[in-house]
C-alpha cells in the first residue's frame, strides 16, 4: 500500500474515531447540535424550581453525520491513489 494511501486511510479512521468520541462525551445528543444547556435551578429563598441556559457544546447527530461522512470521504479519495504499474521484468 502506497503511502499516501495509507496516510489518508488512518486519518480517515483518526476522523471517525474523533467524532464519535466527541459525541459520546458531550452527551451522545440524537437530536441537533445545540450550543446551550438548560439547567434546573432551585431559588433558596422561594423554593421554586427554575431553569437556566448556559453555554454548553453538546455535539448532535448532524455533528456525528457530517464528520463521518468526511472520514469516509478521506477513505474514498485513497483509493484513487493506487499502486503504480511496474515495468515488466527483462530476462
Amino acid at each position: 500500500m502506497p503511502d499516501m494511501q495509507r496516510t489518508l486511510r488512518i486519518l480517515a479512521l483518526v476522523a471517525a474515531l474523533a467524532a464519535v468520541s466527541v459525541w459520546l462525551a458531550t452527551g451522545a445528543s440524537r437530536g441537533w447540535t445545540r450550543t446551550s444547556a438548560a439547567v434546573k435551578t432551585l431559588d433558596p429563598v422561594t423554593g421554586i424550581e427554575g431553569i437556566e441556559y448556559r453555554k454548553q457544546f453538546v455535539a448532535g447527530l448532524d455533528f456525528l453525520a457530517g464528520a463521518l461522512l468526511g472520514a469516509a470521504i478521506l477513505g474514498g479519495v485513497s483509493l484513487f491513489f493506487g499502486n503504480k504499474p511496474q515495468p515488466p521484468i527483462k530476462p
